[in-house]
């Protein structure tokens, strides 16, 4: 049996191509690039969500990053062949030592051929993850807002919502706690403090409870400092909790509310009123508007996959300018735990409003 598997494959039309060709090809892949090819745990990047079109999507992203990232932390350095490091010209008579030097050479040609942005399999439809390296995301995804949030020039077209994504974990509620633990001292722990709201999304996951999770999360910043306020009119950080499968994306992110949930579409868009950025009150608008949102809303709830039609567009854009139904707050409230000030406060900004967002 395993002869068939070694021999090269026939070309008669008719047969099957040899396991061999099969497994070649899964390797090539995986070690095209230098890099992992999936989200996992440890990685840092940019989540990006897009409307049905990923290929597009990748396209406009390298782009947009590419243009902003040389602008920020200038062009991109790369490594001819011919200056690649290679091992010792002499022969080495300690067989360890020259093998050591063998992995060294290995590893600084493999850095080599990472760059600074590459697109790697996210788990979920209408979604891609770019890893970074060298960067710091949430400084050059801000950057990209507030230039276009200044200048109002809309450079894409497919891509929705750009989130800059820290720190990774497993998306296990005792693995989160622990990696949440340190991954928020930096904004939280005394003595910085601050003003926060969390927003949750999960996608392709079923055995994470999101009350659970926001609940000990929000705990976790309270024991950093007492001082940690929840506000979600206008809080100074959000915490940004995205669930993909087995994996949890982490961030800390500003200016959240005023770069329309760094939704790219909104945030080219002119403010009529600054009471948009509230997400606590509708912005005025006649009855006819108000149906049309609360229609959106609605197929939202019906039809759990993102981006199918224009009117799911429609309800994604209106509910990133703070256009929300305040249901969710009674429900919430009603879901008290063991703080039910502080619990209804903080899954109050991450009600289904989120949810539905691409």
């Amino acid at each position: 049996m395993a002869a068939p598997v070694q021999q090269p494959p026939q070309s008669s039309g008719g047969k099957r191509k040899g396991k061999a060709q099969y497994v070649q090809a899964k390797r090539a892949r995986r070690c095209d690039g230098g890099g992992p090819r999936q989200l996992e745990p440890g990685l840092q990047g940019i989540l990006i969500t897009c409307n049905m079109n990923e290929r597009k999507c990748v396209e406009e992203a390298y782009s947009l990053l590419n243009e902003y990232g040389d602008d920020m932390y200038g062009p991109e350095k790369f490594t001819d062949k011919d200056q690649q490091p290679s091992g010792s010209e002499g022969e080495d008579d300690d067989v360890e030592a020259a093998l050591k030097k063998e992995v060294g050479d290995i590893k600084a040609s493999t850095e080599m051929k990472l760059r600074r942005f590459q697109s790697v399999e996210s788990g979920a439809n209408n979604v891609v993850f770019i890893r970074t390296l060298g960067i710091e995301p949430e400084k050059l995804v801000h950057h990209i807002l507030q230039d276009k949030y200044k200048t109002k020039k809309k450079k894409t077209r497919v891509i929705l919502r750009m989130l800059p994504i820290s720190g990774t974990c497993k998306a296990f509620l005792e693995d989160m706690k622990k990696y949440a633990e340190t991954f928020l001292e930096p904004w939280f722990k005394a003595p910085n403090k601050g003003t926060f709201q969390i927003v949750y999304k999960s996608r392709n996951n079923i055995h994470m409870n999101r009350e659970e999770v926001i609940k000990e999360l929000a705990g976790i910043v309270g024991s950093l400092n007492s001082e940690n306020k929840v506000d979600l009119t206008n809080p100074q950080y959000t915490v940004v909790v995205e669930i993909i499968k087995a994996v949890c994306c982490l961030s800390v992110v500003t200016d959240y509310m005023l770069f329309r949930k760094y939704n790219l579409q909104e945030v080219v868009k002119s403010a009529k009123d600054p009471s948009q950025l509230n997400p606590k009150q509708p912005a005025q608008a006649g009855n006819g508007k108000e149906a049309k949102l609360e229609s959106g809303d609605k197929s939202n709830q019906n039809d759990p996959a993102e981006g199918k039609n224009n009117q799911q567009v429609v309800s994604e854009n209106n509910e990133e300018l703070g256009q929300t139904k305040p249901r969710s707050e009674t429900q919430v409230a009603s879901e008290g735990g063991a703080n039910p000030e502080l619990e209804s406060q903080v899954t109050e900004g991450s009600e289904p409003n989120e949810n539905d967002l691409s």
